[in-house]
C-alpha cells in the first residue's frame, strides 16, 4: 500500500492526451506522462484494503500494492525489478491494457481506482530512461533446443523465459519484423514500434535467435522445425477473421480491419506495403462494422489518412453509462466506453446490423441497415442506408487459420476452432508441441498473450529438465 490515508487526501488524477486536432496530424503516441511527483502521489492513494482484488483482475498477477508502495517511497528501481517480476513487457500493457486491474480495484466501487495502468507505463519508462533495463543472461547452458513460432507478445514472453532458463531458443516469425499484432494491428499512436525493437535488442543480448520472413506451414515445413528442436511452442495468434456474408460482400473497397491495419503501420515503419493495393481512408466515407478495439483503431487510422467522416456500428444494444458495481465489481463491468479514436469525431451507432452493401461500377457506396432487438431480430420499419465508400470489417476473430501449419501436424481443436491445450502443461494432442496466446485461447488481450507465454515457458523448461525456476 502507498499512504494511509492517501486515498482520502488525494484525488485521482489519469494522463492527459494531446488535443484531437493536433494528434491527428502524426501516428506519434499521443498521451502525455505525468510528473514522477505526480505519479508518486497517485501512488499513494493504493489503499490497505486487506484483500487486493487488482491481483485477481490482472492476468499477469502483477504485485500492484508492492510498487505502488515503492513509487511512493520513491524507490523507483526496486519498483522496475517487482514489476518486471511477473510482466516481461510492461512498456506493453502500460499503453494497450484495458486495466481491468483497475475494476478490480477496491477505490473503484466509488469510480476513484488507482491509476494503476499509468504507474506501470511511468515505472517501466523510467526504467528505460536510467539504464535499470538490461540483458538477463542466463549462467549455465541446458543443451536443450526449443522453436517459438509467433513473435507476437507471447511467443516474445516465452521465448524470453526460456533463454533465461538456459535453452537455446529459435523465434520463427512469417512477418518482416517481430512483434505479431503490437506491430502490425495496432496503430503507432497508441503503441510506437521501437518500443518492440528495443526489447528484441535485450533477448537478443539474452540468446534468442530471431529468423524473420520464416512462415512456418507455407515456405517452411512444420516438420522440419519440429525435428530441429526438442520443443516447439506454437503462438501464432488468432488470424481468421469473422466475415460478413450479405448481398454486395464482393464489392470493392471492402476489406478486413486486418488487411487495412497493417498497411499503415508498415508505412510508419518506412517497411513498404508490398505487391497489393493500398487500402486508403483519405476524401471517403468510411464505415467500420464491429464496436471493439479493432474497430476503433480503424477509426484513428481513417481520421489520419484523411476520411471524410467515419461511422462505427455495433449489432449488441447500447451498453449502460454506468454499471451496477453492486452486481458487477470486481469484475470487468459492461458499460460504456468512448476510445480516443472515438472521442476525435466518429458517429457510433448500436442495435444495428447491416443487410445489404450496394456499390457503382463495382465500387461499394452504400449501406443497408436495420435495427435489431436483444434477440437480434429485425424491427420492421427501421431500416436506413449510409453513405460507405469504404468498408472495414473489424468484427474480431474467430480462431487461428488452420490451413498450413495446425493442419500439417493434425492437432486437436477445441469447440471454437482453437488448438486444444489446458492451462497447465500447454500441451497439443502431438508430443513435444505446446500451444500459447490466442492460438489456444482465442482472441484476448495482449496482457493475457503475456500470462500464457510465461506460463507455457514454464511448462516446457519442466518437461525437458524435470523440473522448473521459472516463475508463472
Amino acid at each position: 500500500m502507498g499512504k494511509i490515508t492517501g486515498f482520502l487526501e488525494i484525488d485521482r488524477q489519469e494522463r492527459r492526451n494531446k488535443p484531437a486536432a493536433d494528434r491527428m496530424r502524426n501516428f506519434n503516441e499521443f498521451v502525455i506522462p505525468l510528473e514522477d511527483r505526480d505519479v508518486e502521489r497517485q501512488a499513494a492513494r493504493c489503499m490497505d484494503c486487506g484483500i487486493p482484488y487488482c491481483h485477481s483482475g490482472c492476468p499477469v498477477n502483477n504485485q500492484i500494492p508492492d510498487w505502488n508502495d515503492l513509487v511512493y517511497r520513491h524507490e523507483w528501481q526496486e519498483a522496475a525489478l517487482d514489476l518486471h517480476s511477473t510482466n516481461n513487457f510492461p512498456e506493453f500493457t502500460g499503453r494497450i491494457c484495458p486495466a481491468p486491474c483497475e475494476a478490480a480495484c477496491t477505490l473503484n466501487i466509488d469510480d476513484n481506482p488507482v491509476t494503476i495502468k499509468t504507474i506501470e507505463c511511468a515505472i517501466v519508462d523510467k526504467a528505460w530512461s536510467e539504464g535499470w533495463v538490461t540483458p538477463q543472461i542466463a549462467t549455465t547452458t541446458t543443451g536443450k533446443s526449443v522453436g517459438v513460432v509467433g513473435s507476437g507478445p507471447a511467443g516474445m514472453a516465452a521465448a524470453q523465459q526460456l533463454a533465461r532458463a538456459g535453452h537455446e531458443v529459435h523465434l520463427y516469425e512469417k512477418q518482416a519484423k517481430a512483434g505479431g499484432l503490437l506491430r502490425y494491428g495496432i496503430p503507432d499512436f497508441k503503441m510506437e514500434k521501437h518500443l518492440i525493437d528495443r526489447r528484441v535488442q535485450q533477448m537478443e543480448a539474452e540468446g534468442v535467435q530471431f529468423h524473420y520472413g520464416v512462415h512456418v506451414g507455407a515456405e517452411t515445413s512444420v516438420a522440419d522445425i519440429e525435428a530441429r528442436h526438442d520443443a516447439v511452442l506454437l503462438a501464432g495468434g488468432a488470424e481468421h477473421p469473422r466475415d460478413l456474408p450479405i448481398e454486395g460482400r464482393d464489392l470493392e473497397g471492402i476489406h478486413f480491419a486486418m488487411d487495412f491495419l497493417p498497411q499503415q503501420n508498415r508505412r510508419v515503419g518506412q517497411e513498404g506495403i508490398g505487391p497489393v493495393e493500398p487500402i486508403l481512408a483519405g476524401g471517403k466515407h468510411v464505415l467500420v462494422i464491429g464496436g471493439g478495439d479493432t474497430g476503433s483503431d480503424c477509426i484513428g487510422t481513417s481520421f489520419r489518412q484523411g476520411a471524410l467522416s467515419v461511422t462505427q456500428l455495433e449489432i449488441m444494444p447500447v451498453p449502460p453509462e454506468r454499471e451496477n458495481k453492486e452486481l458487477t465489481w470486481p469484475h470487468w463491468p459492461l458499460k460504456m466506453r468512448t476510445s480516443s479514436s472515438q472521442a476525435e469525431g466518429a458517429h457510433r451507432d448500436f442495435a444495428v446490423m447491416t443487410t445489404r452493401l450496394e456499390g457503382e461500377s463495382g465500387r461499394v457506396k452504400l449501406a443497408h441497415c436495420v435495427r435489431v432487438d436483444e434477440n437480434f431480430e429485425q424491427l420492421p420499419g427501421s431500416e436506413f442506408t449510409l453513405k460507405a465508400d469504404m468498408v472495414l470489417l473489424a468484427m474480431g476473430f474467430v480462431h487461428p487459420v488452420h490451413e498450413g501449419m495446425v493442419t500439417d501436424l493434425g492437432l486437436s481443436l477445441d469447440g471454437r476452432g482453437n488448438v486444444e491445450a489446458d492451462t497447465r502443461a500447454y500441451r497439443t494432442s502431438r508430443d513435444k508441441i505446446y500451444t500459447a496466446g490466442d492460438m489456444r485461447r482465442g482472441q484476448s488481450l495482449v496482457v493475457w498473450a503475456i500470462r500464457e507465454g510465461r506460463q507455457a515457458a514454464h511448462a516446457i523448461d519442466a518437461d525437458l529438465m524435470g523440473h522448473s525456476d521459472l516463475p508463472t
